[in-house]
């Protein structure tokens, strides 16, 4: 994954209301309109958000008639998740070293 495109998308999942509306669309796809319901703020300031997730790559939008709904984009939240698993991977290998010093020591305690 570039740094650019990682750099975004966690830019983008960083604020708490772009969260919020990637949880919504994990259940379908929704019109601007749809999306700003639950939230107190204005249409217009729900669609920047909308942008900085497009931006990011993790939302799209289509045409269907006059709608315009928003579509998850989950390609780029794997690729997030992928390089957030290598570190997964990483500390839990630090993990098992630890918990295997930690039995050696033990051991020697009751030696």
């Amino acid at each position: 994954m570039k740094a650019d495109t990682l750099d975004a998308t966690f830019a983008a999942l960083a604020d708490p209301t772009r969260r919020a509306i990637i949880a919504r669309l994990r259940q379908g796809e929704a019109t601007v309109t749809e999306l700003a319901e639950p939230f107190a703020m204005s249409q217009p300031a729900i669609s920047k958000h909308v942008k900085v997730l497009e931006r990011a790559g993790l939302v799209t939008r289509g045409r269907d008639a006059q709608r315009r709904p928003c579509r998850l984009e989950a390609t780029a939240l794997k690729e997030a998740t992928d390089w957030l698993e290598d570190y997964r991977a990483l500390w839990e290998e630090r993990y098992r070293g630890l918990d295997a010093l930690l039995d050696r020591l033990k051991g020697e305690t009751h030696e």
